[in-house]
């Protein structure tokens, strides 16, 4: 994992972490499989539906079947799978967690954002897919959540990942009025579900949720002594998730924005 702040100081950081890539309707059999893995109880590593979405802890695809239908996407019951961090003995804290939403002919239909800022405020970004057989995506929207205390709810997020794979790769590039401010981007290569990988996974990284916490208050330390002030905290956006809009073309070809809702 790499970030790169451009302004008003140039401030970089770079961390080993992993990621799991869960499919959410897979959760009770990977849980009844693993001796590592839990779903909705403690374990080594754990994934609790209470971590996501609205935070009540009914089934996570429930939530994100009913952010689609917003969105005016239909949801035919394709897979829905999760990029985030699992809880590590119980803890776990996600900066952002991936959304990848299928339709049951393996094409995607859209990709949700879900970010995670330190205040304990949720927020996520529902962008359609206009070419679901595409490997790799490129998606933008405009910011509208508290993230970072040192820099304001403005500018626009720019997406670009690969789909996941035996590789995933994804980028993410904040700008405002005066051009990009931070880039940050996480590469790695897939290893098959198992208590062998788990387990190295967890020799490699035992407290891996807890060092990201962790490093997101040293960095922010770091930045205040490198002279960067804090931004205001505004309250959090009235509804959940941002629904982007689709993007269509009229016979003039010129792009009009409709609502997806």
């Amino acid at each position: 994992m790499f970030h790169r702040r451009l302004r008003p100081r140039l401030h970089e950081l770079s961390y080993r972490v992993f990621y799991m890539l869960l499919d959410l309707d897979e959760l009770p059999e990977l849980a009844r499989l693993s001796r590592l893995f839990g779903h909705n109880r403690f374990g080594i590593f754990s994934f609790h539906d209470r971590d996501h979405g609205d935070g009540t802890g009914a089934p996570v695809r429930n939530w994100v079947e009913a952010q689609l239908a917003r969105a005016g996407i239909e949801s035919d019951g394709g897979r829905i799978s999760i990029l985030c961090f699992p809880r590590v003995l119980g803890y776990v804290f996600n900066p952002l967690s991936v959304y990848f939403c299928h339709r049951k002919d393996g094409s995607l239909s859209a990709v949700l954002y879900e970010v995670n800022n330190t205040f304990g405020d949720r927020h996520s970004y529902l962008i359609p897919v206009t070419d679901g057989e595409a490997a790799t995506l490129a998606q933008d929207c405009s910011k509208a959540f508290y993230v970072s205390p040192f820099l304001p709810v403005a500018g626009r997020y720019q997406f670009k990942l690969l789909r996941p794979g035996r590789r995933f790769a994804l980028t993410i590039r904040e700008s405002d009025a005066e051009g990009p401010v931070l880039t940050a981007s996480f590469a790695g290569e897939a290893r098959a579900f198992s208590d062998r990988a788990l387990l190295s996974a967890f020799l490699r990284h035992p407290l891996m949720t807890l060092k990201v916490v962790a490093g997101i208050h040293l960095e922010a330390a770091r930045l205040w002594r490198k002279g960067l002030r804090l931004a205001a905290r505004p309250s959090a956006p009235s509804s959940p998730v941002t629904i982007v809009p689709v993007i269509v073309s009229n016979r003039d070809n010129r792009d009009i924005s409709r609502p997806a809702a």
